[in-house]
Order: C-alpha cells, then structure tokens, then sequence
C-alpha cells in the first residue's frame, strides 16, 4: 500500500491528502489489472510452448485486452530497462529461446 501512496502522491497537489480506503481500492484495482495481463501472457506462452513469460508477451497482452495506448510508452520502457541491464552486464533473458 505504501508505494501505491506514494504513485498516487506523485499525481496530485502537495497539499492533497489520500485515504487509506482510496490507496486500497487502487491496490486491488492494479492487483486485478496485473493478473488480467498476465493471464492472457500465460495463454499465449502456453499456445507457443513456452515456460517464460517475457516482456513482449506482455506488450502482446496489453494489445490484445485493448490496452494498446499503453504499447509505445511501455515499449520505451521496456528497451531502457533492457539497455540498463546490460550495461550493468546482467543478463536480460529475453533472448532466452526454450
């Protein structure tokens, strides 16, 4: 509860105030919207044979649910994170092919 405070801080005024009934109703709100998303990124992997969601089953996901003015941003972001793993010389995973 206490990040969902603080991203929902982020979109208000400093003087706003927000209850703890409205940060809950957002918990399960981002909960159900996450489980929605990845249930539709666990039938396509399940489709194509695969164990690993990735990052590209979701941005598929959010397409398909009808979410697709979130697929530019979310691409961005995705590349960026891929990027700054890399140059900490992590591995990514999503090159991974089962």
């Amino acid at each position: 509860i206490a990040n969902i405070g603080r991203i929902m801080k982020k979109a208000l005024p400093d003087n706003a105030k927000i209850a703890k009934d409205a940060k809950e109703t957002v918990q399960e709100c981002v909960s159900e919207f996450i489980s929605f998303i990845t249930s539709e990124a666990c039938e396509k992997c399940k489709n194509e044979k695969r164990k690993t969601i990735n990052g590209e089953d979701i941005l598929s996901s959010i397409q398909v649910l009808g979410f697709e003015g979130y697929n530019d941003i979310l691409k961005m972001y995705l590349a960026k994170y891929r990027e700054s793993v890399r140059a900490n010389g992590e591995t990514v995973g999503v090159e991974e092919k089962e």
